[in-house]
Formats: structure tokens, sequence, C-alpha cells
């Protein structure tokens, strides 16, 4: 397409957007008084209008039945996670039985790496993207050493080749066929926090399974933001939470997904609890678990039915939006007219003020673009926020924005341009 630095052709675009009235699903902060310019879905996305009428309906649940509404009403809390898991598999590429929400993020991490990171003999390394969330890396060294193991000697961190922002797929792929001996685990995550890049998972995944590994992946930044296809790719296992694309509230729940050609693996360890424990005869309260089919099998806890209400109130959304294919579409569109904002503000200014260190590819990134600064990032970050563009700060120098498909619309990305252009200007640049 070619793009134009106009509020007209904004406009246009906007009045075009089969998706345009989807941002009335959402409230968005105001500021002065107007809609602010919300680009940071990447780290907390907005409130679905219906959020309150979806907890509401549950505290009337539990004002009108008590522990009756584990059994009875219109929603009966014993099997409400099973009305996410549609729409969840199939934002996360997945078969139903194959996902299910529970716990938060890191949580699940540990209780996956419990079952598939199997630390034996030699075969006990792990490989992970340098830079990645601090929360993997913190898991991942907790459980090296709760094995025994240096995380130094256990973990290999790969990084960008000098002067590059991101990593390249044959550098990954021949640093796993390096350590193929000694390799027990590959976790990645699908998009890098910090970058946005977005990883080639099915080739990760495959190059893992030939080295005798496990492929596993973090989807915080990935899940309800780019397609993915957790089981047509032969990943192992991933998690990710729900309160970054997928609009569930701050802490909200977190899913997982396992590839059914474990179901049955007895092999696998885990940390069992009773609402893991198969149905059919959980009441029964009996010794020894035995795993409920699937996914579910390796639920810990009794679920939080509010933050699954929340969960179910932005899902829905996704549902009547037709799915992440259809967002996806738009998502290209919505951030490839930004990154040709950001350049034509460059352009316009003579040089590289501003530097996308988010690849350039579309299949390779998501809706976020990191940029760089040249000079006074923080000054401009500043500037964003008193003018009412609410964006993301990450040290020394980076300004991320994500215009996020369901509720960010062309113009928040020409007026986001528009106060970007100003700062520059008044800062000086």
């Amino acid at each position: 397409m070619d793009y134009q630095n106009t509020l007209a052709f904004a406009t246009q675009l906007d009045e075009q957007d089969s998706l345009k009235g989807f941002r009335d699903k959402f409230l968005i902060p105001q500021h002065n008084g107007h809609d602010a310019i919300y680009l940071c879905g990447n780290s907390l996305g907005l409130q679905p209008a219906s959020a309150q009428q979806y907890i509401t309906a549950q505290l009337n649940a539990w004002q009108q039945l008590g522990v009756e509404g584990w059994f009875n009403g219109d929603d009966p809390w014993i099997a409400y996670h099973k009305q996410l898991s549609g729409t969840l598999s199939a934002i996360v590429g997945a078969k139903e039985d194959e996902v299910t929400a529970m716990n938060s993020l890191t949580v699940n991490l540990h209780l996956l790496m419990v079952s598939f990171y199997k630390s034996k003999d030699k075969r006990y390394k792990i490989i992970m993207e340098g830079g990645a969330f601090p929360s993997d890396q913190y898991a991942l060294e907790s459980q090296v050493k709760f094995h025994g193991h240096d995380p130094k000697d256990a973990i290999i961190e790969i990084f960008p080749r000098n002067s590059e922002d991101t990593l390249r797929t044959e550098d990954i792929l021949e640093i796993i066929n390096s350590n193929a001996d000694e390799l027990a685990l590959v976790l990645f995550s699908g998009i890098n926090y910090y970058t946005g890049q977005f990883f080639d998972i099915a080739a990760i995944t495959k190059a893992a399974h030939q080295a005798g590994a496990i492929a596993g992946f973090d989807l915080a930044h990935a899940a309800g933001n780019v397609p993915v296809k957790l089981h047509n790719w032969n990943v192992d296992f991933a998690c990710w939470c729900s309160y970054k694309y997928m609009n569930s509230g701050p802490g909200g729940i977190s899913g997982i997904f396992v590839h059914e050609k474990h179901f049955d693996d007895k092999t696998l360890n885990r940390f069992a609890g009773w609402w893991g424990y198969r149905q059919d005869k959980r009441f029964l309260m009996a010794p020894g678990f035995q795993a409920a089919k699937g996914a579910d099998g390796w639920q810990v806890s009794t679920p939080p039915i509010m933050l699954m209400a929340l969960h179910k109130a932005s899902l829905d959304i996704f549902e009547q939006a037709g799915g992440i294919e259809v967002l996806r579409v738009k998502s290209e569109l919505l951030t490839g007219y930004f990154e040709f904002v950001l350049n034509e503000i460059n352009n316009n200014f003579g040089k590289a003020i501003f530097r996308i260190i988010t690849p350039k590819n579309k299949q390779d990134r998501g809706c976020q673009l990191s940029i760089v600064c040249s000079e006074k990032a923080r000054e401009i970050f500043d500037y964003l926020t008193v003018n009412g563009v609410i964006g993301d700060w990450r040290e020394p120098n980076v300004i991320r924005l994500s215009p996020v498909p369901l509720y960010n619309s062309f113009k928040d990305v020409f007026v986001a341009g528009s106060i970007l252009t100003s700062a520059v200007k008044e800062i000086g640049l």
C-alpha cells in the first residue's frame, strides 16, 4: 500500500476498516477530556466495556447460589474454564484439549519445566534468547540450580551479532545443532519483549527435536498478537499471559499448551493438585493422583472465577471480530503505517532521529515497534506522555509503541506521529 502521512489518508483508512466498530468495545483512558492515544497493549491491554457485566454476573451467582454456584446457574463454575478453551485454542493454533487457563505466567512456566526440563547425565543444558524477559531468566536460573547445575554452564544464551539488534534464525539453529549432545531444552519467547522480534517457532522447534531436545515457548507477547500454530508446528509446551494483547486485566489468568503427544507419557514429572485430577472421580477424594485428560491435567488449584470472567469478556470479543487471522490483516497494515510515519519524520528532518530495531519484515514482528531515539530519548518519551500518548519505556533509550488492531485506529498512528514531530521541534533535536 502507498501510505500518506496525512490526516485525510488516515481517516480514509479508518472509514474502510471492517474492525472500526470494535474500538467502542473498549474503555480508553482519557487525557484532557479526550481519548488518549493508547499504544501500550504490549504491556497491558485495555478494559473491555463488557468486563463489568461479566464480573457482575459471577458476583450475582455467588450472591444467589453460594457454594451451589459450582454446579448450578447459567455458568456452573466447575466447568467454567472449558468455555475459554475453544477461543484460546484458535488463538494459539491448538486442539481444545491441548490448552487450559490457569495460574499466572511464571508459575505456569515453572510447572511446565517440572515436566519438560529433563536433566539427565550430560544432557542438561538449556538454550534461550539473550535478553529474554527477566522472569524467564530467573525461572531458568532457579530451575537449573534446583537440578544441581551452575546456570553459567547450563544456560546458553544466544545474542545478536555485533552491530545487529535482532537474532538471525540461522544462528539460532546453528547453536542448537552444535550443542545437540548436551541439550535438554530450547526455551524461547514467541516475540522478544524488547525488540519485538517474532521468532521462527516452527524452525526452532524442528531443530530442537532433531537435537533430541524439548521445545517450549513463552508467548507473553505473541498470544493474541500474531497467529501461531503450536499443534502443527509440533511444539511441546507453551505458556502465556492474558493481560497484554488479550485484554484480560492486570495480573489476569495465564494459559498453557501441552501437545497431545505428551498426554499419556507416564514418565513426565508434574507437581499435582486436586484440580488437575480427573473430573469424573475428583470428588471421591481418593489417594493417588490420576491426571485429567489433556492440558487440564496440569492444573493445580481451584480456578479464580472472577479472573476467568474477565478473560471470557475479552475472548468473546476476539470471537466477534472473526479471530486472530482477521486481526492480523489489520495489524500488518496498522503497524506498517506507523513504520512509514516514523520514517517520514526522519526524512523531514534529514536525519535518523528514530531508529526502529523491530524487524522490518512484517512476518517477523507483531504490533510492536521498538524505537531507539538518537538523543534525549527520555525527554521524547515524557513529551509523548504529557501530550496524551501512552507508550512504554525501556532503558536505556527504547520507546515501545504498539498499535493494536482491536482498538487502535490509523488516526491514532497519525496523531502519535504528529506529536513526535512536535517533540523533535520543541526539544530541539
